[in-house]
């Protein structure tokens, strides 16, 4: 996958457009990542005893969602714009570069 975790992101579509976040969990299966900041979701959760003594915390919690890969692009940590990305070998090792500057991200 061309995004990883730790990674500066821009959403490109839906309704948190042109916001950015660093990317907290990759779901390569699902092709989904969980972006800080992006997609909150409520969630209404009532007290359940989970063994023992100890209680879930009921109320509403607010979380972030996980979104498809697709609708989000890699922001360059050297120009500072949404970008794509490509792959060139150096020194043996491949690494991610900006389609832009070509200056590596990795």
């Amino acid at each position: 996958m061309k995004i990883k975790k730790g990674d500066t992101v821009e959403v490109i579509t839906g309704n948190d457009r042109e916001k950015r976040g660093t990317v907290q969990r990759v779901i390569p299966k699902q092709n989904r990542v969980v972006v800080s900041g992006v997609n909150l979701v409520k969630k209404h959760q009532r007290p359940r005893p989970t063994g023992g003594r100890t209680q879930t915390q009921p109320g509403i919690i607010e979380f972030e969602a996980p979104i498809h890969i697709s609708n989000v692009m890699l922001v360059c940590p050297t120009c500072k714009q949404r970008t794509r990305v490509g792959y060139e070998m150096s020194g043996g090792t491949k690494v991610r570069i900006c389609k832009r500057c070509r200056a590596t991200i990795d």
